[in-house]
């Protein structure tokens, strides 16, 4: 800034320098997600400050239940955007896979980061580092909070033994390392990236052995949905296949009513204009499953192309800088896929899942 103080005191007091409260949870994780996408916004508007506003969500108060149990879809979420909604904040960033399909009526995802790592990653004992799932003794214990590893995993490790484990990633490392109850537990390898900690990974799960949860790897923006100057802020943040990607399998998820509750997995690819959703349905213990992959011609797009729509979100998400023509054709995809696998009597094996994890 410079050194005469007029000219300083006068840009203090312009419209320039509008402060933007940004909302996060208070987890190392998620303070480190903030932050990168602040740095972003930061070096696109160097004439806004930002401030961040952490605070504790229902989620990582109860650490004592699993999140299936809970029952609760905005575990992570709800005391972020009743701060949105007051307007204690402007945007608030999240994993997109903690964002359920349907949103709150007055919000909106603004932004969608380009994914990193979507996979699930294996971080083991230090007495088993050199192993893998496969090569762990028998009744080896492993430690996942998520229905969905529990359930693929069961199937193709049928000699282990799944266990809950909560708490953020700090505390579920610790639990590994310092107790001896576990031999290893499964963890999302974005949030290890993330944090630093690649050299604890000691196996990546492939979609053949584990596919991913909706939107893991993202990260998503939410705002006030009819807070335009905001939307206009953030939506430069979109990356386009991301968006096309998440949409795809926002839409799978919400068309099949899944949840927390029921073991529900993805795996997305984009290539050469077309975009491939695979996706499947797990019976809680694994024994029974479905899968199906369909395609759709999607055109990664540069710009908008499209004029304005009357409501622009499509599952929770606003876009108005991608084609509207492309983001239909990516829910349609999710849409029409999980009628394929409802058709075949998925809502059987999800109906199932959902009684058994309520009765438990």
């Amino acid at each position: 800034m410079s050194g005469n103080s007029n000219a300083a005191s006068a840009e203090e007091n312009s419209p320039k320098m509008r402060v933007i409260r940004v909302g996060t949870r208070k987890s190392q994780l998620a303070r480190i997600q903030t932050d990168s996408v602040v740095a972003t916004l930061k070096a696109l508007y160097p004439g806004l400050q930002f401030e961040i506003i952490a605070m504790s969500t229902t989620g990582d108060k109860i650490l004592d239940t699993a999140l299936s149990k809970i029952g609760e879809k905005s575990l992570f979420t709800k005391e972020l955007e009743h701060a949105l909604e007051k307007n204690e904040v402007d945007l608030v960033v999240h994993s997109l896979k903690d964002l359920p399909t349907v949103l709150p009526p007055g919000f909106t995802i603004g932004a969608i980061c380009k994914r990193e790592n979507p996979y699930d990653a294996v971080v083991f004992h230090p007495k088993f580092v050199g192993k893998t799932l496969e090569t762990l003794p028998e009744k080896s214990v492993v430690g996942t909070s998520s229905l969905r590893r529990a359930a693929q995993l069961k199937r193709k490790f049928p000699h282990l033994e799944f266990k809950n484990i909560r708490g953020n990633l700090n505390t579920r490392l610790q639990k590994l390392d310092e107790l001896q109850e576990f031999s290893a537990i499964i963890l999302a390898a974005a949030g290890l990236q993330r944090m630093g900690w690649q050299n604890r990974v000691g196996q990546i799960l492939h979609p053949e052995e584990c596919m991913y949860a909706v939107g893991q790897g993202a990260l998503g923006v939410e705002v006030r949905a009819k807070d335009k100057d905001i939307l206009d802020l953030v939506g430069v943040l979109h990356d386009p296949e991301t968006l096309l990607c998440c949409i795809a399998e926002r839409a799978f998820l919400r068309h099949l009513e899944g949840g927390c509750s029921v073991p529900v997995a993805v795996h997305t690819a984009m290539k050469d204009g077309q975009l491939y959703l695979t996706g499947g349905v797990w019976s809680l213990d694994g024994s029974d499953s479905m899968q199906e992959t369909m395609q759709a011609t999607i055109r990664v797009p540069v710009q908008h192309e499209d004029g304005p729509e009357d409501d622009p979100q499509l599952v929770g998400i606003t876009a108005q800088n991608i084609p509207r023509v492309a983001q239909l054709a990516a829910e349609n995809l999710g849409i029409s896929l999980a009628n394929l696998l409802l058709n075949k009597g998925a809502k059987n094996i999800l109906d199932v899942a959902r009684q058994l994890n309520d009765a438990h």
